[in-house]
């Protein structure tokens, strides 16, 4: 861990010094600002109240749009996977949906919900429920049918079913697709301020790019890869915490 530590720290630096390199050389009369520029610019990001509080929303926007998504696509992903009638009659209209990206049809949510901040959590909540409700479904399509049965020889009914037999063996699954939609539902958020016109940081980055504030475009930029990444973190280290007891967490021990 001490030699990656040191080996990341070390490409970070070494990046910097190139785009340092780059600012006062060849891209000298281009818009491209030096790293340090961009450093004191997010210090007054983070010294300005207003931030925090648009930080703050932008969060809430994307959270709110995935706790929505995960208690609707895990709960249809279960019984579209377990009734074939709710597949069969599901399966194009998901189908048809999941090649649609939430920015093809912002317009639609801005004419109906307008630029609020309703707006962006059903964005969120569309760009993440789908993959979800199709992994949870694949899950229950994989799940042992000898377990089910002998389940149903001991006279467990349906609903213990799902969640003593089902709903534990689709668990890869359905974490798999929260960890891929946690990173989405925060583009999502910023995507709807910075087209759409809704609350949050998306918001701000267009009022700096109007404003053709360079520095502070750069700094809000670097803030969202900083908080991508930290929802990824998180996202990988709940599916390892959830998933200990799967093989896919294990561990090989010499």
């Amino acid at each position: 861990m001490t030699r990656r530590t040191l080996t990341g720290f070390v490409g970070i630096v070494g990046s910097l010094a190139i785009w340092g390199l780059l600012a006062v050389g060849p891209m000298s009369e281009t818009p491209l600002p030096h790293p340090w520029e961009v450093f004191t610019a997010a210090i007054g990001l983070f010294q300005d109240p207003t931030f925090w509080g648009t930080l703050t929303v932008t969060l809430t926007i994307a959270l709110k749009g995935f706790a929505m998504a995960v208690i609707v696509g895990v709960i249809l992903g279960l019984l579209i996977g377990w009734f074939s009638f709710l597949g069969d009659a599901t399966s194009f209209i998901i189908d048809f949906l999941k090649p649609i990206p939430p920015i093809v049809i912002m317009p639609l949510a801005v004419l109906v919900l307008g630029p609020t901040q309703q707006m962006a959590e059903f964005l969120v909540f569309y760009g993440c429920v789908l993959p979800i409700i199709y992994q949870s479904a694949a899950g229950v399509r994989e799940t042992d049918p000898i377990a089910v049965q002998t389940s149903r020889s001991y006279g467990v009914r349906t609903p213990e079913i799902l969640a003593r037999v089902v709903l534990p063996s689709a668990s890869a699954f359905i974490a798999t697709a929260l960890r891929t939609a946690i990173p989405i539902s925060l583009i999502v958020a910023v995507v709807a301020g910075l087209l759409g016109g809704g609350p949050g940081l998306g918001h701000a980055l267009q009022r700096a790019l109007s404003s053709n504030s360079v520095p502070e475009i750069y700094a809000l930029v670097g803030v969202l890869g900083i908080f991508g990444l930290l929802f990824l973190t998180i996202g990988e280290r709940f599916e390892s915490k959830v998933l200990h007891w799967h093989p896919s967490q294990r561990k090989l021990v010499n």
